[in-house]
């Protein structure tokens, strides 16, 4: 592939990561607030539901990194993966009890088959000094979609309901499919090699223990949901919680490209460290439980996204066998999703049961292990791809 073509495939790319978080972020803003309030189901419920589509994320990113990897194709799975996130949204605009939402929640996080097929791309079309920029420039336009998707969804609430919002949110996704589809060039079958199945004896140690550290940190990274609902305990009306919303996701879109380009520079493992970090004083800011701290603690949750996302699925990837890059992509994020489901869930329990703190106290105890784990993980860079 040339030098023109890798350049478009990070612009067809990271253009539909934007037309997708326009569509979704006009639903979640307002998804906590509709299960619980429009159709009436509990904070546990809301747990499940996020766990469950966390699990699911985890499940399909494996299979399709796996079959991906099998039969050397990418593109199916990646305009696949946005055409399901287009058709859960019309599945929600019709939903009128909770449990409605579960087939739909299961379809719109199967869309994830998108996710490991299209990193492996991104990881094979770049080198070690632009693999992190390019993975901070996919995530900031993904973000930046999501900022306008909230900014068009408080325009929107204004003269329409939730449900034909959510109709509407559809759109962008459906433009995304067709951009994958006439503008990404399938890689011909002879420049890859042939896939003889990955086990864990194709991981390095260095693999397996980021993965591992990662689990631990998973257990405690529990939604956004959660915050937010935090964030209404401390006495701001639900009408300002897509502002909240719109506060992260805009911190995490303008820092995503800096993080990836400071990872090309200072490292993967460092940028790794300072994401955890982020999301540690996120945790120990809300507990202060004074509504000032709100503000800080969504920030915060902000920069912790725009260091992390990028920066882990550059470190997966350079950890990974080239050969084995979409399955290791995809069995990692199946082992986050998998471990999400519990651990929204648990959060779920101890809201209820304990204390609305007591989620983000087990979270920053967790954080805290993941980040001495972290120290003794070696870095794994190569010369050229």
């Amino acid at each position: 592939m040339n030098h023109n073509e890798e350049k478009k495939t990070v612009r067809v790319f990271s253009l539909t990561a934007f037309l997708h978080d326009v569509g979704s972020d006009m639903v979640f803003p307002f998804w906590p607030f509709f299960v619980t309030s429009v159709l009436g189901a509990s904070a546990s419920v809301l747990g499940f539901l996020d766990g469950l589509g966390d699990a699911l994320v985890s499940i399909s990113q494996a299979a399709s990194g796996y079959l991906s990897d099998k039969t050397r194709k990418r593109k199916v799975f990646i305009w696949l993966g946005y055409l399901f996130g287009a058709a859960a949204r019309v599945g929600y605009a019709f939903s009128f009890i909770w449990q409605h939402l579960v087939p739909f929640r299961i379809l719109d996080r199967s869309g994830k088959i998108r996710g490991a097929p299209r990193d492996a791309v991104l990881a094979d079309v770049s080198t070690d000094a632009n693999r992190g920029k390019n993975f901070g420039f996919l995530h900031a336009m993904d973000n930046l979609g999501a900022v306008c998707g909230i900014l068009l969804a408080l325009f929107l609430v204004r003269f329409l309901d939730l449900r034909t919002i959510f109709l509407i949110a559809a759109i962008p996704s459906l433009l995304g499919v067709l951009l994958i589809i006439f503008a990404i060039k399938e890689a011909p079958q002879s420049e890859r090699k042939i896939f003889k199945g990955l086990s864990l004896a194709h991981l390095t140690p260095a693999f397996k223990l980021f993965l591992s550290l990662s689990a631990i940190f998973s257990l405690g990274s529990f939604s956004y949901s959660f915050l937010l609902l935090y964030v209404k305990e401390l006495g701001f009306p639900i009408v300002s919680m897509p502002l909240f919303y719109l506060l992260f996701t805009a911190v995490a879109a303008v820092a995503a490209l800096p993080f990836g380009k400071l990872s090309d520079r200072w490292g993967r493992k460092n940028i790794a460290l300072i994401g955890f970090g982020f999301w540690g004083l996120a945790s120990l800011t809300l507990l202060l439980g004074v509504p000032w701290a709100a503000f800080v603690a969504l920030a915060l949750y902000g920069l912790h996204k725009g260091a992390l996302e990028p920066v882990q699925r550059t470190f997966v990837a350079e950890l990974a066998p080239t050969e084995y890059r979409a399955s290791a992509l995809g069995g990692f994020q199946m082992v986050m999703g998998l471990l999400a489901f519990p651990s929204s869930f648990l959060a779920g329990v101890l809201w209820e049961k304990v204390s609305p703190a007591a989620p983000f106290a087990l979270s920053l105890v967790l954080t805290l292990i993941a980040m001495v784990l972290l120290l003794f993980v070696r870095e794994r860079r190569e010369t050229k791809i």
